[in-house]
């Protein structure tokens, strides 16, 4: 058996290198600085800016990439030797950034290893922490919006980040660690551990199993940071309007003879009133990334606390779906439910580990435990929803929960030749197992009330108790999956097969009893093709399925408690690629199915037809002249109700799905000023329709940021001065998934800076 011919590009490695500048950063294929001046103007013409380019390990880590033109960096590249689709480019490292620096050249796709862009089925893009950093994003939501497909359907400062990818929910729950789900916070993914932010488009049941919360939409996965080849101590302080200030550290150090063992820690501590007017916002987080390097065994650890207490946290509520008009949303200031407490903590401990028992074949396995609870004060609209003028009736409750998850995978990859074929065949196995508990203790009374002029909460004066077991979750999988490559990497066909099984069961929290069981289980498989007829052109189709599992009926319905039976999703894409040099761009369409879950008239939760979304997205992303990086995407979409059990519905949009989105940001070097850069983000979203009947749209919206840093020295030590206004324009406006609504965030300043010692 020989090696196979089957490999991915090699990754550049900038090492205090200019990006933006050096041609020798440029990928195989790239035209003259004419053509690639011509293409990014067109882009810009059709209204797209240029999406994150990620940066190689140095010194700092991973991302700490040096600034381009402008910034005083000094050039230089390495590349590194060419390796396998699915093994790493050397030890530890991740794919380089591409031209601009704010997302990388690749990523990881679970199962099917590492892939570059260009070679990959899928769409997928990878965020660098030099974007987070420069956008100051306190957690992954605020990076995932530059992307058109994602849309938050919940505002910061509140209980969790909920995304909406290609029109289809996608819960915090379901962000994976490193490879792994159920290991993060269930309510949101804190920026300061994060090296990479790796989104998938679409399903993928075979690429990464089944996702607790069972979201179809598409997938997040977020790589932790770890210590790079110089030392780094770095201080930031930080302000967040009104009044919320705080501390961050980052430090990190290689040691051994050949720098094979790393340690790295981020530590944050902030407090003081956010978004919320009259509230406060105190959190605390320690992040332990441990790692080991050699030449054939790869070894990683991961330590996480994160701890949030939030007084006056955002508010969400039930809009009645017989209003004749939707009502203005409030100041994003307010909260309807005024004296609201939530208390969230999270401890996550996690390890992998990769060995090359051969030059072709990877052994890997990961194996991780996290625990977590929340304790929360629960007002709320329902049965009857706000009217259109922002009365409703408030309840009050305590509703307190807790989850325990342990997660881990383990599998091979192997690398071979058949006929003059490549092969890259991956073989794993992953489980999960998941315990989740809460109490519910609702008042007795309710208070009339307005979004506008609220009212104090009921009191709750029954004894507040402990949360006990409501179910426990286990996901199980074997997976089997090969790419074939032909004609020299230029064809690349993907296939596989994933065996799951869901095991769901449910318990009365009142005695402890089991009170249902599911378990089932099913078969998804999924093909993938890359053509690139040039070296600069990708082409790609894929077929994938997503298996969720059965929901667990929560409060609010005649049926809680109850378990969903579990449901497949279908997703067929197509799309192009084109690496012009120092700008990639991309187009894809594509279609998803799935049941469609809605209220009934018997306020049940269930299954009432399908959805399908079919879509058109369009991306641009790199650096449009030296100095000015950009990315951008647009999304037009059709959330279409295809079998509904109202016929009269048929054809309509499903609700609180928008049509059309776009994200554009730019980022410019300041031309005479040196370290000075000037940056600015426009998002857009259309309206959506507040019920299936079609009959109210909620307005489209748009939010305008704008940024500016300035990188200096003093004492001889580089300063990061960074300052942003999110917002800027102060607009109020509704986030929703259709009558469940809660209102962006206000107008925020947030100001920080870096101090490296």
């Amino acid at each position: 058996m020989t090696r196979t011919n089957c490999r991915a590009s090699a990754w550049p490695v900038a090492h205090h290198g200019d990006h933006a500048s050096d041609p020798a950063g440029m990928p195989a294929g790239a035209g003259s600085d004419a053509l690639t001046r011509h293409a990014a103007g067109a882009v810009l013409l059709l209204g797209l800016s240029l999406a994150p380019v990620a940066h190689a390990q140095q010194a700092a880590g991973p991302d700490a990439a040096p600034p381009t033109r402008g910034t005083g960096a000094m050039p230089g590249v390495v590349t590194l030797p060419a390796v396998d689709v699915t093994a790493d480019a050397v030890p530890a490292a991740l794919p380089p950034p591409y031209a601009g620096g704010q997302v990388a050249q690749g990523g990881s796709l679970g199962l099917l290893g590492g892939r570059s862009v260009m070679d990959s089925p899928f769409s997928t893009t990878s965020y660098t922490s030099q974007l987070i950093e420069d956008q100051q994003g306190r957690t992954a939501a605020d990076t995932l919006i530059n992307d058109s497909s994602v849309r938050l359907t919940t505002g910061s400062n509140g209980f969790d980040d909920t995304f909406q990818i290609r029109g289809f929910q996608v819960g915090s729950q379901d962000v994976g660690l490193n490879g792994l789900y159920g290991l993060l916070s269930s309510n949101r993914a804190q920026a300061q551990y994060i090296e990479r932010i790796e989104l998938l488009r679409g399903p993928g049941a075979l690429i990464n199993g089944i996702a607790p919360g069972g979201s179809i939409g598409g997938g997040i996965n977020i790589i932790t940071k770890r210590a790079g080849d110089l030392p780094l101590t770095r201080l930031t302080p930080t302000f967040m309007s009104d009044g919320n200030f705080g501390i961050h550290a980052d430090v990190a150090r290689r040691y051994g003879a050949n720098n094979e063992w790393g340690v790295r820690f981020n530590g944050l501590y902030r407090d003081g009133e956010a978004s919320i007017e009259d509230g406060n916002l105190r959190s605390g987080l320690a992040a332990l990334g441990l790692d080991y390097r050699g030449d054939r065994l790869r070894w990683s650890a991961d330590g996480i606390f994160q701890r949030d207490d939030t007084k006056n946290f955002r508010p969400q509520l039930t809009l009645s779906p017989t209003i004749p008009y939707i009502p203005s949303p409030p100041d994003a200031r307010g909260n309807w439910y005024p004296g609201t407490n939530l208390r969230q903590q999270d401890s996550t401990v996690a390890t992998r580990v990769e060995y090359d028992v051969t030059d072709w074949m990877t052994a890997y396995a990961a194996f991780g435990y996290r625990d977590g609870w929340n304790e929360q004060t629960f007002p709320d609209s329902r049965p009857g929803g706000a009217d259109a003028l922002g009365n409703f009736r408030v309840t009050n409750a305590y509703y307190d929960s807790y989850s325990e998850t342990l997660s881990g995978t383990v599998g091979a990859n192997f690398r071979f030749n058949t006929l003059g074929v490549g092969h890259t065949l991956n073989i794993g196995y992953s489980g999960l197992q998941q315990e989740a508990g809460n109490a519910y203790v609702a008042s007795a009374i309710s208070y009339p009330s307005n979004i506008y002029r609220p009212s104090p909460l009921p009191p709750v004066t029954a004894a507040r108790t402990d949360p006990r077991r409501a179910s426990v979750t286990e996901f199980s999988s074997f997976a089997l999956a090969d790419t074939l490559s032909f004609l020299d990497d230029r064809v690349l066909l993907t296939g596989g097969v994933r065996f799951q099984n869901v095991v769901v069961n449910s318990y009365s929290t009142v005695d402890g009893a089991r009170t249902s069981r599911y378990d089932a289980d099913a078969t998804t498989p999924l093909f993938g093709l890359v053509v690139k007829p040039w070296q600069n052109v990708s082409l790609y189709a894929n077929y994938a399925q997503g298996l969720t599992r059965g929901q667990i009926v929560g409060a609010g319905y005649r049926n809680t408690g109850d378990i969903l039976a579990p449901y497949k999703s279908e997703q067929y894409e197509a799309g192009v690629r084109v690496d012009w040099g120092r700008i990639t761009t991309a187009a894809s369409v594509f279609q998803i199915t799935r049941p469609n879950a809605v209220r009934t008239a018997d306020e049940t939760l269930a299954y009432d037809g399908e959805q399908r979304n079919r879509g058109l997205e369009l991306s641009a992303y790199g650096e449009v002249l030296p100095g000015l990086r950009g990315l951008a995407s647009v999304t037009f979409l059709k959330p279409e109700l295809t079998s509904p059990t109202n016929p009269e519905e048929r054809g309509n949009d499903a609700q609180g799905v928008p049509d059309r989105t776009f994200s554009g940001a730019l980022d410019w070097d300041v031309p005479g000023v040196r370290g000075l850069a000037l940056n600015g983000r426009v998002i857009y979203t259309s309206g959506a329709y507040l019920t299936t009947a079609n009959t109210l749209r909620f307005d489209g919206w748009t939010r305008v940021d704008f940024g500016a840093r300035y990188r200096t020295e003093i004492a001889n030590k580089p300063v990061t001065l960074r300052a942003s206004l999110e917002n800027a324009f102060g607009e109020d406006y509704w986030l929703t998934t259709g009558n469940f609504v809660t209102v962006g965030a206000p107008r925020t300043v947030l100001v920080s800076a870096s101090f490296d010692f």
